[in-house]
């Protein structure tokens, strides 16, 4: 199995039984993120209390650009 369907599946196993229509969303593109090569990039985000942090995180590809430009194209 190549590694773009092996990290799609594993966003399936770990996140996709979430209840939520906003959180399914967020797994489909996260799957399509996979799917299409996007990078992992560092970002930086601030929690509840103010506090700053750093996370991973897919970034995107001109591929999932492309892939999202065609699917919201009409």
């Amino acid at each position: 199995m190549n590694n773009q369907i092996e990290s799609a599946l594993t966003i399936a196993a770990q996140y996709g039984q979430v209840d939520g229509a906003h959180h399914k969303a967020w797994v489909i593109d996260q799957m399509v993120r996979a799917l299409t090569n996007c990078p992992i990039v560092k970002k930086n985000a601030v929690d509840f209390m103010g506090n700053c942090y750093e996370y991973f995180a897919q970034g995107e590809s001109e591929e999932y650009c492309e892939f999202i430009t065609k699917f919201c194209d009409g």
